[in-house]
Parts: C-alpha cells; sequence; structure tokens
C-alpha cells in the first residue's frame, strides 16, 4: 500500500513557495494549473487547488474555507531538529500555535500551514515512541 497526502489550498503558487520553504521539497510534476506534486519527503505531497466556498463533498453541506480551522486528521512530520524546523516553518509562513514541548519520546510543536491546515513537528529523541512500549 502507498499512501498519497493531498492538500487543498486556494493559491498554488502560494502553497509551493510554502513547502517548498518550510520543508524543502520540490516540484515533481504540474497537473495543469490546478496541482503540483511536492517530492523530497517519504510520500509525496499533492497541493490542489479548490476554490473557496465549494462543497467539500457531495453529501455534505460544509463548504471549503482556508482560515484556521480543525479537522481530526492532521500531518505529524519527523524532523532531526525541532527548533530549527519550528523557524524554517514560522519564516515561511507558519503559524505557531504550540511551543515546543519535551515529552519522555521527544519533542513537538503544534503549527498551521496559510491554508489553515493544522501540523505537528516532532523530534524524536531516545528510542522515540518506543520509550512509551512496556
Amino acid at each position: 500500500m502507498q499512501f498519497l497526502i493531498n492538500i487543498d489550498v486556494d493559491d498554488l503558487d502560494r502553497a509551493i513557495d510554502f513547502y517548498r520553504d518550510a520543508f524543502n521539497l520540490h516540484v515533481g510534476r504540474r497537473f495543469g494549473t490546478d496541482g503540483v506534486e511536492m517530492l523530497g519527503g517519504n510520500a509525496p505531497v499533492y497541493l490542489l487547488v479548490k476554490e473557496p466556498g465549494t462543497r467539500v463533498a457531495e453529501p455534505l453541506a460544509q463548504k471549503r474555507r482556508y482560515e484556521r480551522h480543525w479537522t481530526p486528521l492532521h500531518l505529524d512530520m519527523v524532523v532531526d531538529d525541532v527548533e530549527a524546523a519550528v523557524e524554517r516553518a514560522v519564516a515561511a509562513g507558519a503559524t505557531l500555535e504550540s511551543e515546543i514541548r519535551v515529552n519522555k519520546w521527544g519533542a513537538i510543536a503544534g503549527l498551521s500551514d496559510p491554508f489553515g491546515h493544522g501540523f505537528c513537528l516532532l523530534e524524536f529523541r531516545g528510542r522515540g515512541y518506543d520509550e512509551l512500549c512496556l
């Protein structure tokens, strides 16, 4: 099985700049004017232009919006240096929503991208999540 990451955005050029600058991704393929594949992580990221106010799915009444919103699904990105990664993401346009917290397994910071999508930056330390296993 292969996982693909699809992220709805309202401004493709701005999204390319953000994901390039924040995470060192680069453009793989372009899909006309409405999509781009970003490579450089262990799964491709597809940035897909979806206009604000359009329906998120046919049976749902919800409309797309790009101010900060909550969803039960978000991305966690594992980095070697969480402090440097937070600094880079914020410089690229991310919003730091929760300061770096150190846990038994490592460190984590909560952020959101310029399109309202939340994500976390994780730095595993010691044995990472194995520190939680009995």
